[in-house]
């Protein structure tokens, strides 16, 4: 029996369908990685959280945000990039012998879904990964003007509302407070600084923020799915929010927020 080829019609019409299908299914495929992604960053998310829940327990304090009070760098060098970036100890730092086995690119400190395309900042872990609450995790020095933020850490006995009271989430930078989330800030946030561009990926105000260079896409699409973000909770529990909750709306002569709460009560 003689074989007969393909047709061009049929060729084009197999083609077509391909095409056809390819098209159907990519946006499936492309939700369905973000989703994955969005799962390992909460898994990184209670990791971090344990890490910082068990400091607290054992030092009755959580750690600072940021530390320059010590005088040895931490075991494998001071993070970020000395252009950008303070010198000292990180949360990240303080908490490596609670949750964390390194620092490097595969561990819980990177989240999976970061979309930051400068590559300075991409490659740099103090940048479009996870912050602390600076509210709770207060820095050991820093501006005058953020003088609320200076001080030493609280106690989870400090805090009367834990379970609602944020301690960590999705952040253009590795400390972040309420300023970064209210539509009016109490002090103009600029770029000149790069702790001034942390943001929550995906909050409606970036698309007026002032930004650095390539972290457009992830502080204003966001990186998880109908723009959400990972968060943990004061009380050792962590979950998904969006983005927008953690809006800090100014009203008359004083700032609000409903859920999570970024200062404690």
């Amino acid at each position: 029996m003689k074989w007969r080829g393909f047709s061009v019609i049929e060729l084009l019409v197999v083609i077509s369908l391909i095409v056809l299908l390819t098209a159907i299914l990519l946006p499936s495929l492309q939700n369905s990685r973000r989703q994955a992604k969005a799962t390992l960053c909460g898994s990184n998310v209670r990791q971090l959280i344990f890490g910082l829940m068990n400091y607290e327990t054992e030092n009755e304090t959580f750690p600072y945000a940021f530390d320059n009070t010590l005088m040895e760098p931490p075991p494998g060098g001071y993070p970020g990039r000395f252009e950008y970036d303070r010198t000292g100890w990180w949360w990240f730092n303080h908490i490596v012998d609670y949750s964390i086995k390194d620092l490097g690119r595969a561990s819980v400190v990177w989240c999976p879904s970061q979309q930051i395309e400068n590559n300075k900042l991409k490659y740099n872990v103090l940048s479009g990964n996870y912050g602390v609450n600076q509210s709770v995790c207060k820095s050991s020095s820093g501006r005058g003007s953020q003088m609320e933020f200076i001080g030493m850490p609280l106690r989870g006995s400090d805090i009367s509302n834990p379970s609602q009271t944020l301690l960590l989430v999705d952040s253009g930078y590795s400390m972040i407070n309420w300023w970064h989330a209210a539509d009016i800030p109490p002090v103009l946030l600029g770029n000149s600084t790069i702790e001034d561009s942390a943001y929550i990926p995906g909050l409606w105000i970036n698309r007026e923020r002032a930004l650095w260079p390539g972290q457009e896409e992830d502080a204003i699409n966001g990186r998880h799915p109908n723009k959400t973000v990972n968060v943990g909770f004061a009380d050792g529990h962590a979950g998904r929010k969006k983005a927008d909750d953690l809006f800090v709306e100014k009203a008359d002569d004083h700032y609000k927020n409903l859920s999570p709460l970024w200062k404690p009560k």
